[in-house]
This record gives C-alpha cells, structure tokens and sequence, in this order.
C-alpha cells in the first residue's frame, strides 16, 4: 500500500521547469530511491514533498491526504521528515541536546502546564525519548560530545537521530552518504536498513549507487526534472536510457 503519491508535480522557477509532470508512489515500509545525474531535479522535489518549496502544479498525498503546499513544520508533524545534504546541526550542543530538540513537541509548556507542574513531567519525558534514540542510534557512548567534535560519518548519524525523534512515519534522506570513507559507508547503510526494520519507510536521494543498489527495493530515476526510469535495482542498471543518462551510452 502507498504511504506517499507524487502526482504530476512540477516545480518552475520563472522560465525554468526544475520538476516537470514527475509522479512516483512509494510503498509503505519500502527503502525507495530517488537517483539521477546532477541536475536531475532530485533535490528540488524532495524540497517540494517536504513544505521548503511550493509547487507550481501536481499533488502530493500522503496516507491518502494532500499535503501539498503545507508549512514545513505541518508535514514533519503529520509524519513526514527530511534530512539534508549539508549537517544541520547546533554545532556548540552536545549529541543529547541536539537529539533533545528533536523531541521538542513531546516538551512543549505553556503558563497552565508551569504552575501546575506539569511542564517537569514532559521534560523528563523528553529526555527519556531522546536517550532511547540516541541508544537505538548507536550514539550512546558520544551523548555528552559536541556535534562540533563528531566526525562527518557520526554528524550524518546524528542529523538521522535528531530526525527521528520526531518520530516520523516517512523518512527523506538527502545523500546521506555523500563524502563518506567506505567504512562510514557501511555503518551508515547498516543504520539505514535498521531505521526501515523499526518501521520508518525510506525515500533516498543519493549518487553512491553502492549505497542505493544495496539498499533499495524500488528506484525512480529523474533526468532533467522528467521521470526516465521506474523499478526495481536490477530493471533500472539495465534501463539502456538510464545508461544513456549516466554513461553516454558506455
């Protein structure tokens, strides 16, 4: 069953079409990859399905409702959250705090909650959220470190945890494994198979086709903001258009 339906969506900046006519669904519990050579349209509508950009026309359903044209915040709290290319973190804060305000809904207090002192239970419930997710993470021996001090494989852990202590139900990643040694590579596509087992449905932009054609179930492959190719790892390598796209035919 779809979790996500992009329908016909396009996204135009002035006289450039970024995103043209591009529908694709993603099955829930699937890791689903979005791939295509630089330039593709990758990014921009994955900015589009997040609330970062407004679309100039199509739909995006999400659990059968349209979240098309809502706020950022509106679509990460209805379940639906993205990681970025660049680490997006409080560099001066440690890994807890950084993964504390991933929980911020959960820690919410207003002026009834204070005098009734019930602001004192959601914070230690927070901080009880935000410890389980930094021990399902594998970060629990590095709580107390600053994002500052993690290595680039450990801050792209950590973006993923902030990112799932809003607990989401779908999960965008954004070249997750861009930079990495091949070391950091692993680790990460382990964390990303245990991240689906925990029943979290993966949309994966990426350009380690390592990465992608191990862990994906399902492939969407964009070229100059058009769908070129849809299936499985093994249908879209052997795609003779794919291979135009990528290669130049080689």
């Amino acid at each position: 069953m779809a979790i996500l339906e992009v329908k016909k969506l396009t996204k135009r900046f002035g006289g450039l079409i970024a995103v043209n006519d591009v529908s694709f669904s993603v099955d829930e519990g699937e890791i689903h990859g979005l791939i295509g050579p630089n330039g593709a349209g990758k990014s921009t509508t994955f900015k589009v399905i997040a609330g970062f950009l407004a679309p100039s026309s199509g739909d995006i359903v999400f659990r059968n409702t349209s979240i098309k044209g809502r706020k950022p915040f509106r679509i990460a709290k209805d379940g639906v959250v993205r990681t970025f290319q660049e680490t997006t973190l409080f560099q001066e804060l440690s890994v807890f705090e950084n993964v504390l305000i991933g929980v911020h809904k959960e820690a919410k207090t207003d002026v009834f909650s204070a005098v009734l002192g019930l602001d004192r239970k959601r914070q230690v419930r927070a901080s009880m959220d935000a410890n389980q997710v930094i021990e399902f993470i594998g970060l629990s021996e590095r709580k107390d470190q600053l994002a500052v001090e993690l290595p680039l494989g450990f801050q792209r852990v950590l973006a993923i945890a902030v990112a799932l202590a809003s607990k989401p139900s779908l999960l965008l990643m954004d070249e997750p494994f861009a930079g990495m040694n091949p070391e950091e590579t692993r680790h990460m596509m382990e964390l990303t198979r245990k991240v689906r087992e925990s029943g979290v449905t993966i949309v994966l932009v990426e350009h380690n086709m390592k990465a992608v054609m191990g862990l994906c179930d399902r492939l969407t492959v964009l070229n100059f903001g058009t769908v070129l190719a849809d299936g499985t790892p093994e249908q879209v390598q052997n795609n003779p258009d794919v291979i135009q796209a990528y290669l130049g035919g080689a």
